[in-house]
């Protein structure tokens, strides 16, 4: 069996793998995890991931469970062109410094005011926004609109999915407010 990406597309770092397999046509197959469905706290799943966190890789035999490891292996094992990590030890080290902070800090403070003012409930962030929506745009050109429109579909479409099933929504919620608070 080949590579195999476990995913919800409702989860930043997911879509972060996902549009980085996709541009770089990483041959992989998508195994869906629906977090509001908790198939994540599975025992199923918790054989491919013990911490029951998406995302997760698995590669043959191997397993990874962090998206900035899952996208340093891609990087490595793929040969990915230069601008994507940099062969460089100062320039890669560089890179490695900015995924660590993004992924400890940036994230953090992002989900902290999407989480109340959440793209998928209808609030429209880009408009009366034009340095936020240029970063759109300039995303959008650089990963391909399809692909981006793709990786988020089910963000955008947030508003229209049915509620978390209220015993998953219960065990979630220390994790969710934790992140948050």
């Amino acid at each position: 069996m080949g590579l195999e990406l476990y995913l919800d597309l409702l989860s930043q770092p997911c879509r972060a793998v996902y549009i980085f397999a996709k541009k770089n046509r990483i041959p992989f197959e998508l195994r869906r995890v629906d977090l509001l469905k908790g198939q994540h706290l599975s025992d199923a799943f918790a054989q491919v991931n013990p911490l029951k966190k998406v995302p997760a890789l698995k590669d043959g035999d191997f397993t990874l469970a962090e998206s900035v490891a899952i996208l340093l292996y891609l990087t490595r094992k793929y040969k990915v062109p230069d601008h994507w990590y940099p062969q460089d030890v100062q320039a890669c080290a560089l890179v490695d410094e900015y995924l660590a902070w993004q992924h400890t800090t940036l994230r953090r403070s992002c989900l902290r005011t999407l989480w109340h003012k959440p793209v998928g409930a209808g609030c429209q962030i880009f408009e009366g926004r034009p340095k936020l929506a240029a970063w759109r745009q300039r995303v959008e050109a650089a990963v391909g609109e399809d692909l981006f429109q793709e990786a988020h579909e089910v963000i955008m479409k947030a508003r229209e999915s049915p509620p978390a099933d209220p015993t998953v929504k219960q065990k979630l919620m220390p994790a969710v407010l934790a992140m948050i608070g």
